[in-house]
């Protein structure tokens, strides 16, 4: 059911051969703390690709729900349209759009209707809130019917409303589902010869991560809690700069009331035109107070980044001349005074005002996404020189272009190294080799300096296959447990690392492969998502040694290690990965301390096939299993399963 990888792919480790090979010593001191491990040492990245945001955490499901797509009427049909007219209302400097309903000749269907982002996802049982910003027209009151549709277009939900006047106002209704559908859909029906306007048509479940109204879908906000992250940083990633500037990511246009934010279209929309998405917009649901709300949901450190002044340079490039830097300036300024200002300043009453009086206690601020060379760096200076003489406590991530080697990097790294910068943020989508290879990459990176923050890497195995989420594979998997022992290794060099993508649709995604897929009902986890999560709920606070023959194991006779300990809750985490195809035997000496059990406990993650990936229909083809094993004296014995990743846990007096 599997396609093959071609052998030239598969990297040199993984021998033919399936026999029980000699047994490997490996040394754990138990007694002997490193280098701390920092809290937000593993995280999550979030960008706006794959319809991550509308169509999937954000739990809106009408597309278009203002009218506000370059086409108004994209993600909605009618009856005919002649019924409708699309009204630009221009007040106070501003444009706002409303669509008139108005009813036909006697006989005839009026209605609008909305299909969602490739459907609507509505489950049986479940309650959906609609929330209409309407008006009559002329006078009158207005009767509505509104159905929620199911796969086969018949109704599994009914209700009726009454709008009347001619102010605006808010109408609400909830929904029950008789059914569960796929590709539902809404339908408003104007029942007699009236004419109603329409600014706002909103649909959520009622039932999202926090019971929070204009809140996170709950499958998906849930495995991100279930990943315990350190960090979420948001809101990209190349969404952050746009094909141009007046495209990019402004923060400022993303808080304040949710209907009155500007919608634009998503760089994504046209960026691959392979997986060209014309109904791609943002509507800004999720934005900056909803991106803070949920890294406090999650327990995690927020990590926002902002567009440092230049566009995508793989795109238009466009620049701010450095004396028009301003805007920038004030961005980030009035960014951190939004997250931790209190209600008497400008951006702090606005964060109250939404819902939140206690500032959000933001640490980290991101100065641009993938940009290079000496323009970066001089719009760099501009905003860091700024930052850090109004607030010196935060602490200013840098970028180091889109790859993770090359003249570009080294460049960056160089100059970096004499700025006001705390974190470098590296790059690398990289193919399984390069991951197993690179676990000693930070090993021999300078002590006591800038700190490293791998914000974006994957194992890219690109294979070729009808299921998008065949890229999410074993082989890649395995290979990016191998990489982050490394990380974890030198945590001193390392503090924060993120997996990327985060999420994708499989009916609307632009990049593969990604952490978490979805449809409109279901969620997988994949088993990238899996290593994620065996790191992340293991961290520990700090390093312990483990060699074997006195050196690290980074690859010699296909073996990875690093371990950690949690001194609060008496815990050692020995993480192992076995990249070869034979099993491999290891006895493991536990040196300088006592065991509070005789007991290990024991997650093993792996495929017979390198090839193997879980999906919607089948979700646990790689699934962490756990066990315990046996521990004699200071001695454990343990058969690695060829092409596996092991979680070993120990409790100590």
């Amino acid at each position: 059911m599997f396609r093959k990888l071609k052998s030239s792919l598969l990297f040199a480790g993984l021998l033919a051969s399936t026999f029980l090979q000699a047994q490997t010593n490996i040394d754990l001191q138990l007694n002997k703390p490193g280098v701390a491990i920092q809290p937000t040492m593993w995280g999550i990245f979030f960008e706006d690709i794959n319809f991550a945001a509308d169509g999937g955490l954000y739990a809106e499901l009408v597309k278009n729900r203002s009218f506000s797509f370059d086409d108004p009427m994209m993600g909605w049909k009618t009856f005919s349209k002649d019924s409708i007219r699309i009204i630009n209302e221009v007040a106070a400097g501003t444009q706002k759009r409303f669509v008139r309903l108005s009813a036909l000749k006697s006989g005839t269907e009026n209605f609008l209707q909305n299909d969602g982002f490739r459907g609507m996802g509505l489950h049986e049982g479940e309650e959906y809130r609609l929330i209409l910003h309407m008006r009559a027209v002329n006078g009158g009151a207005q009767k509505l019917k509104v159905e929620l549709l199911g796969d086969d277009k018949m109704t599994i939900a009914e209700g009726e409303l009454t709008v009347d006047g001619e102010d605006w106002g808010y109408a609400e209704l909830v929904l029950k589902a008789g059914a569960t559908a796929d590709k539902g859909s809404l339908k408003i029906s104007l029942e007699g010869n009236g004419t109603v306007d329409f600014k706002y048509i909103s649909l959520f479940p009622v039932k999202t991560f926090k019971d929070r109204p204009n809140g996170m879908r709950l499958d998906l906000a849930e495995k991100l809690a279930d990943l315990k992250p350190g960090f979420v940083r948001f809101p990209g990633g190349c969404i952050v700069e746009g094909h141009q500037l007046d495209l990019r990511y402004q923060w400022k246009k993303t808080v304040g009331d949710v209907e009155e934010r500007e919608v634009i279209i998503n760089r994504w929309n046209t960026e691959f035109m392979h997986r060209y998405t014309p109904d791609y917009y943002q509507s800004f649901g999720l934005g900056f107070f909803e991106y803070f709300q949920l890294a406090e949901d999650l327990g995690a450190e927020p990590l926002p980044i902002l567009n440092c002044g230049m566009a995508c340079q793989y795109n238009t490039g466009e620049l701010v001349p450095l004396d028009e830097m301003e805007p920038y300036v004030s961005d980030a300024l009035d960014l951190i005074e939004f997250a931790n200002g209190d209600s008497a300043t400008k951006w702090g009453k606005l964060r109250a005002e939404m819902g939140h009086p206690e500032p959000f206690n933001l640490k980290y601020l991101g100065i641009g996404n993938e940009q290079w060379g000496d323009q970066y760096l001089e719009r760099y200076d501009v905003i860091a020189e700024k930052v850090h003489e109004k607030y010196p406590e935060i602490q200013l991530v840098s970028g180091s272009g889109p790859s993770s080697d090359g003249d570009r990097f080294e460049h960056l790294w160089k100059e970096l190294k004499t700025r006001s910068a705390n974190l470098v943020d590296e790059h690398y989508y990289k193919d399984p080799n390069w991951f197993f290879n690179n676990a000693k990459r930070y090993d021999n990176y300078e002590r006591g300096g800038l700190k490293v923050f791998a914000g974006e890497y994957a194992s890219h195995t690109r294979v070729e296959s009808k299921d998008p989420t065949s890229n999410n594979n074993w082989l890649a998997a395995l290979s990016e447990a191998a990489f982050m022992t490394g990380l974890e290794r030198n945590a001193d060099v390392v503090s924060m690392a993120s997996y990327a993508p985060l999420f994708a649709h499989v009916d609307a995604w632009q990049w593969r492969p990604d952490l978490i897929w979805f449809d409109n009902l279901n969620s997988v986890t994949t088993p990238n998502y899996y290593v994620q999560q065996m790191y992340s709920t293991h961290r520990g606070d700090h390093v312990l040694p483990v060699v074997s023959e006195g050196d690290i194991l980074a690859g010699q006779d296909s073996l990875y290690a690093s371990a950690s300990v949690d001194k609060a809750a008496k815990k050692v985490y020995l993480k192992l990965v076995n990249s070869s195809v034979a099993a491999k035997s290891v006895k493991i000496n536990l040196k300088g301390g006592k065991l509070a059990s005789k007991e290990a406990g024991l997650t093993e993650l792996y495929d017979s096939d390198l090839m193997a990936y879980n999906t919607l229909a089948k979700q646990d083809v790689i699934v962490p299993q756990t066990s315990t094993v046996a521990v004699k004296g200071n001695l454990l014995s343990l058969e690695l399963k060829p092409k596996s990743f092991i979680l070993v846990e120990l409790t100590t007096k």
